[in-house]
């Protein structure tokens, strides 16, 4: 135990940098799969068939890759074809993005689908035209909806993250194999990285838990 908890001490520094890290990839990714995801969603629901096309093909196409295999085309492949070399947290997020891209899109759908189509119908017969009746009506009672579905997905780009130190992004995953590399004690250093992810995860995930309850009791309130 004194040497586990020494371990944690030396390590700490170090892991917690690693956390920040992944914490401000995993925003900065659902910030962006944010806006992604919602020119899918925008096109997806679209009446023009090509729209939908792209849409569909995105998001099939995307579900479809392993993570690790599109950050490593990024970083590498891309790169290589360009002749550019990639930032590896530029690359990270950029791949976190376009994975995360495709569940958002999906989940904004699905949020804006539960809304009734009277309500649509509704704003337009009040002189809205579809984009504002979009952004004023239909809109705010979704994200009610996909705000719960948001935070999951949020939960699973933090987890994501630790499968990008494959193209050498310092975050939490990678910090521990540095420490490992000069401290030979994988069993610690890997269960106090795990512990991490254990507590932060958990504390995201009695938010989310909290949040949905709020909107529940909200919505049964009006």
């Amino acid at each position: 135990m004194d040497l586990f908890l020494k371990i944690f001490q030396e390590s700490l520094p170090s892991l917690l940098s690693g956390l920040r890290i992944t914490v401000i990839m995993a925003l900065l990714s659902l910030f962006f799969a944010s806006i992604v995801g919602l020119i899918m969603c925008v096109f997806s629901i679209s009446r023009f068939r090509l729209l939908k096309a792209i849409s569909t093909t995105y998001i099939y196409v995307i579900r479809g890759i392993p993570l690790m295999i599109l950050g490593l085309f990024l970083y590498f492949g891309v790169g290589a074809a360009l002749q550019i070399r990639f930032d590896p947290m530029v690359a990270a997020i950029i791949a976190l993005t376009i994975n995360a891209g495709a569940y958002m899109a999906e989940i904004f759908r699905a949020g804006i689908q539960a809304i009734d189509f009277g309500q649509m119908e509704a704003a337009r017969s009040l002189g809205l035209n579809y984009f504002k009746a979009m952004k004023r009506v239909i809109l705010p009672q979704a994200v009610k909806i996909m705000i719960p579905s948001i935070m999951n997905q949020f939960i699973t780009t933090i987890k994501d993250t630790s499968i990008l130190s494959v193209v050498s992004v310092r975050e939490l995953t990678l910090s521990g194999q540095i420490i490992i590399a000069n401290n030979y004690r994988p069993f610690e250093v890997y269960a106090i990285v795990a512990l991490m992810y254990f507590v932060f995860i958990t504390i995201l995930t009695m938010i989310s838990k909290q949040m949905e309850r709020k909107l529940s009791y909200d919505h049964r309130g009006e």
